[in-house]
């Protein structure tokens, strides 16, 4: 008995999320510090005796809810079971299993986390209640897929009580490194003569809005429709917000899973839209017309019935598109990803080309509110290119606000809750700003920014939202945009991520603020490029230059080919991980020898981020002379292992035709005007 004692002991102990209270919860505001102390920590094969990742009977791999209210994570993880790529992105295959050789009780996941897939490793310590799992599981008593999800999830957000209450589309997103849209089924307000009113200005701005050739936006609906083609692809999740004639009261923000939507014909031959929905708790508490003794299925042929009610396994239950509309409140789509290319939930294109650039803002400097603000103009400025005309979709994440507010305790009794009304996730969250993106369409050369801004944009997200991230979509001629992504409140301090997936080829940049000086008569443009890598301990984690393994550290190419005087290049370095787990970082860049030869280390670099900053992000823009360079992002100390980004500016020179106009020039204009507002 000696030697599965020694197996036992040399079982991997993740000492950043210990199997302690410190890792279940961090208040008493959840039900979780009531039951910290009936709580174990088992492995799974304490659990039961043939334990494996996934069950064998592909439906049982679906997730149940344990005691805690995380809804919205098990409705993600549908997503994943609809998409075995994102599945191996999110668990990577491979990784030794319990009674597998190599086995050593550690698991590698992934999360996509602001713009970059970050690694997360746990051990397969559990938390029991009598030696069965008290949170998430599979419907397969014997499959821990789920349960290793929600424990790297909850370790990735400090406990697992920071997943109690929060959005199904941004556990969608850092899923699958997507987008996802939520829309109210409800009217804005419950008055019928505002109703009539607001219905009246929506008729109104989308005459203004077909007149511009732009789309209608999507935030609000009293109806449920997608192109066919994407209805098997995409990931929907519906949500209560309040009490409903189908369910208990407790169903009060609570999330399920659309996993089935289909046409029948009744007997009468008439059409009938029903959807199959899953409840995360593995029961079926539905009461409506198309339960399971319903008399919605009096309606349609015996053997159709017998059909559709086959289908349905623990937990899930029938509807009709009707009584959906009816009875649930919200819903949010999670769009298609189809090769590793998103796929449009509005014309089922898919959006083959994609960029993003990072931006803050700042106050007194970049921060400027909304457009009733006259500081408007001072926020960060975007240019969008496209070479033909395109649909395209472009999303504005933000984060690291300085502000942290503490949530009120949730209602009593609703413990297997979890679907936030307001995107609030746990009892302590970072405080959200409203945000909101604003575009025009710039035709000429030459342009005042001020005459630009009082113009009515040509796309927008019409109205700032609470929320982690807003989405626009919009069919967009090619050309220049001036994208323009904001806070309501001016002065209000965070960081973003803006991303574009485009059905045609397009550039995203950054309007660069410039001292205010004659616009060069030079053409150019700036170009923007994005690469991932990261540092590995042993191999390449080298260091910074006072280490002689700082050539281990991974290697990136940079060629200049436009030297115009002045800044040319910018080089921003970001680290995948939580602001508390940041590096000392830094980077240089060296030229590459005559002839193609490579780099010496010995010889100085050309530029330098130095000294090393435990920051999330650090950038140096410079004047580089054209030529072939290397750049060489590094730790401090070496073997530190880690995830990065990198992202690279360069201004290029590219000849337009006649009727383009020079998109360097535009650039000088509109940052010199911004620079005399300030």
């Amino acid at each position: 008995m000696e030697e599965p004692q020694d197996e036992i002991a040399c079982l991997f102990e993740d000492p950043d999320f210990p199997s302690e209270a410190s890792s279940l919860c961090s208040s008493d505001v959840t039900p979780i510090s009531v039951l910290q102390g009936d709580i174990t920590w088992l492995r799974p094969q304490d659990i039961c005796q043939s334990p494996r990742l996934f069950p064998l009977d592909p439906p049982k791999a679906h997730a149940k809810q344990g005691i805690l209210g995380d809804c919205w994570l098990l409705c993600a993880c549908t997503m994943l079971l609809k998409n075995k790529d994102l599945m191996d992105q999110v668990l990577p295959e491979g990784q030794p299993q319990w009674g597998e050789q190599g086995y050593s009780g550690r698991f590698l996941l992934h999360f996509w986390q602001r713009g970059a897939w970050v690694e997360v490793q746990v051990d397969d310590r559990l938390p029991c209640i009598d030696n069965k799992l008290c949170f998430s599981q599979c419907l397969c008593p014997s499959a821990f897929w789920v349960a290793l999800l929600e424990k790297a999830y909850a370790k990735l957000h400090g406990s697992y009580e920071a997943l109690w209450a929060g959005q199904v589309c941004e556990a969608l997103v850092d899923l699958s490194g997507g987008v996802a849209e939520r829309w109210s089924l409800r009217p804005f307000t419950g008055a019928e003569q505002q109703q009539q009113q607001q219905q009246q200005q929506q008729e109104k701005e989308e005459e203004e809005r077909e007149d511009r050739g732009d789309a209608p936006p999507a935030r609000r609906r009293k109806e449920l429709k997608l192109p066919q083609v994407v209805k098997e692809g995409c990931a929907i999740s519906c949500s209560l917000h309040n009490d409903t004639g189908g369910g208990s009261d407790q169903w009060q923000y609570h999330a399920m899973s659309v996993l089935e939507w289909t046409d029948v014909q009744t007997v009468a031959g008439e059409t009938e839209c029903l959807l199959r929905i899953r409840n995360p708790w593995g029961r079926r508490c539905w009461s409506g017309a198309w339960a399971e003794n319903g008399t919605g299925w009096k309606t349609l042929e015996p053997d159709c019935t017998l059909d559709l009610l086959s289908r349905t396994q623990q937990g899930e239950f029938w509807v009709n598109m009707e009584e959906f509309l009816k009875e649930f409140d919200e819903v949010t789509v999670g769009y298609p990803i189809i090769d590793g290319h998103l796929q449009s939930i509005y014309t089922g294109a898919v959006l083959s080309h994609t960029q993003q650039a990072r931006g803050r803002w700042l106050r007194g400097q970049s921060a400027g509110g909304c457009r009733n603000s006259s500081g408007y103009a001072t926020n960060p400025k975007f240019w969008l290119r496209l070479g033909e005309p395109a649909e395209v979709l472009l999303c504005l994440m933000q984060h690291d606000p300085e502000e942290r507010t503490a949530l009120p305790a949730g209602r009593d009794g609703t413990t297997h809750g979890g679907a936030s009304p307001r995107g609030a996730r746990g009892q302590e969250r970072r405080h959200q700003h409203a945000i909101g993106l604003h575009m025009w369409k710039i035709e000429k050369k030459h342009f005042k920014l001020s005459r630009t801004l009082n113009r009515a944009p040509c796309a927008s997200t019409h109205s700032h939202a609470y929320e982690r991230e807003v989405t626009l979509q919009a069919q967009l001629s090619s050309g220049f945009h001036l994208l323009i992504p904001s806070t309501f409140q001016q002065g209000a301090q965070a960081s973003f991520l803006l991303r574009v997936y485009s059905s045609s080829p397009s550039t995203l940049s950054a309007v660069r603020v410039r001292e205010a000086v004659v616009p060069s008569s030079s053409e150019g443009e700036w170009e923007t490029s994005s690469c991932c890598g990261s540092w590995t301990p042993g191999s390449s984690a080298g260091g910074s230059r006072n280490f002689p393994s700082h050539g281990q550290n991974p290697r990136f190419p940079l060629t200049v080919t436009y030297d115009p005087g002045g800044s040319n290049v910018r080089v921003t370095l970001f680290q995948n991980c939580p602001e508390s787990a940041c590096q000392a970082i830094g980077f240089h860049i060296y030229k590459v020898l005559d002839g193609g030869a490579g780099v010496s280390l010995a010889q100085e670099p050309v530029a330098s981020c130095v000294p090393h900053c435990y920051s999330q992000e650090v950038s140096l823009a410079c004047s580089l002379r054209t030529g072939a360079y290397t750049i060489i992002p590094s730790t401090y100390q070496p073997d530190c292992g880690g995830h990065f980004t990198l992202t690279l500016n360069r201004r290029i020179h590219r000849k337009v035709v006649q009727s383009q106009e020079s998109l360097g020039s535009a650039i000088q204009e509109v940052s010199y005007i911004s620079l005399m507002r300030c």
